[in-house]
Order: structure tokens, then sequence, then C-alpha cells
């Protein structure tokens, strides 16, 4: 168990110099491979704990959405058959989606019901 930021440092750079030899990676009977499994698991489980990642706003997994379909706010509206300005006030954090509406967001826009639902 990692117990401070500096143990944290020490050990990612550890990892890099561990990283630069490919025999570290790629053959798994080196104490180089088992190390930087162990230094790993230590890592993910540092990070988990001090810096979790969130899951993302409604607003934010929109906007993404928009722009890997190449959707424009008008487009957008169109696509999902609300207005503009209703668009604008979900990307705006001024307004949540009705039932019906987060439905048909989360279906048409591939997006995790517990995300348009803000659960």
């Amino acid at each position: 168990m990692i117990k401070s930021e500096k143990e944290y440092n020490a050990i990612l750079e550890r990892i890099e110099e561990l990283l630069s030899n490919p025999v570290n990676i790629e053959n798994s009977e080196t104490k180089g491979f088992i190390e930087l499994n162990i230094l790993s698991d230590l890592v993910a489980d540092y990070e988990e704990a001090h810096f979790p990642v969130l899951p993302p706003t409604l607003a934010e997994a929109i906007k993404l959405r928009m722009h890997e379909r190449g959707l424009n706010q008008k487009a957008l509206s169109n696509f999902l058959g609300i207005s503009s300005s209703r668009i604008s006030e979900y990307l705006n954090g001024k307004s949540e989606p009705t039932l019906k509406v987060a439905r048909e967001i989360s279906r048409k826009l591939d997006i995790e019901a517990s995300i348009v639902l803000g659960v």
C-alpha cells in the first residue's frame, strides 16, 4: 500500500525504469516483469483512492456525442425532436430533461441512463 505522494512518485519513477527494458514487459518469468505488475497494481489502487475518475455530467456526455457525430446544436435539436433552446439549457446545466426526453437522449445518443438521469 502506498502511503504518501512521495512514495507514489518514487514508484512511478521505478515503473518508468522498468518499462524502458522490453524484457520486463514481454517475459513474464523475469523479476522486472513481476515487479512491474506489483508496482502497477499499487499505483492503480492509490490512484483510484486519491484521483477518482468521476462519471461525466449530462452536458459533458451530450457535448462528446455531438462532437463524435459532427452535430451542432440545431442538428441535435432536430435529431432529438427538442427545441434548440432546450438543448442549450441542458448543455449549460440550467435544466434537466423530463423522463421521456431523458429516455430519448439515452437511446438516440447512446448515453448511459445513469448519466442522463444524474444517478
